[in-house]
């Protein structure tokens, strides 16, 4: 039973959404016992249960049936910005917001799937490595003069594809008009990616004794080499 509350916890509130977990919890759990653990009274909530719905959720419920109307003809591609202006166009006036609160409630996403934070700058799996000194660019990344070849920068970002995410490595020539020289695209972050960029840009370039090649100290191909 303790379960019900996350450790260190207090019940939730409002008292609706204590309702509603329990309505969803009746078949596991004893109601005289949720209500003495979530602090609520029996009568708060058969009384709750009994009530008619609100106009709001009332609103809500045609809102929803017409975003899901919308999403299904649009083959499950449309987002919460493509259904609002779909919406918008139909006469439904209402936020953006709460397009993306009810899609949210239904499981309903666009083409890339639900929003997710992408990390490119992972560091150690204990995330203590100290970054590595930056002794040989010193942060001079506009210098007087711009001979070739001399300081490579590498760098990963994505991209948000119908497929998912897709993962770009480049390298970048910083002397040289801020030119890239090698790239690298995969549906991944592994070293592959990064290596593929580096050695295209050792092969179309074949650079001479002395290069640099820098990338951040906290991101996926983090390092810092001198050729």
């Amino acid at each position: 039973m303790a379960s019900l509350l996350r450790q260190g916890g207090e019940p939730p509130s409002p008292p609706q959404v204590i309702y509603t977990f329990m309505e969803a919890q009746k078949a596991h759990y004893r109601m005289s016992a949720m209500c003495r653990i979530l602090k609520v009274s029996k009568s708060g909530f058969y009384g709750w249960k009994d009530r008619p719905p609100s106009a709001r959720a009332q609103a809500d419920a045609v809102l929803s049936e017409k975003i899901t109307r919308i999403h299904t003809d649009s083959r499950q591609t449309y987002g919460a910005p493509r259904v609002h202006f779909e919406l918008r166009t139909l006469g439904v006036r209402c936020a953006r917001k709460r397009v993306a609160r009810l899609m949210r409630r239904s499981g309903l996403f666009g083409c890339g799937g639900p929003r997710k934070k992408v990390r490119t700058t992972l560091r150690s799996r204990t995330e203590r490595t100290p970054p590595a000194p930056d002794l040989l660019v010193k942060r001079n990344f506009t210098p007087a003069e711009a001979p070739q070849d001399r300081l490579w920068v590498a760098d990963i970002t994505y991209v948000r594809t119908w497929e998912g995410w897709l993962y770009l490595s480049f390298v970048l020539d910083t002397y040289s008009s801020r030119r890239i020289v090698g790239w690298s695209m995969a549906n991944h972050l592994k070293t592959d990616l990064v290596l593929d960029a580096l050695n295209m840009a050792i092969y179309t370039r074949r650079p001479s004794p002395g290069l640099i090649h820098h990338s951040d100290s906290q991101n996926t191909n983090g390092c810092e080499r001198a050729a």
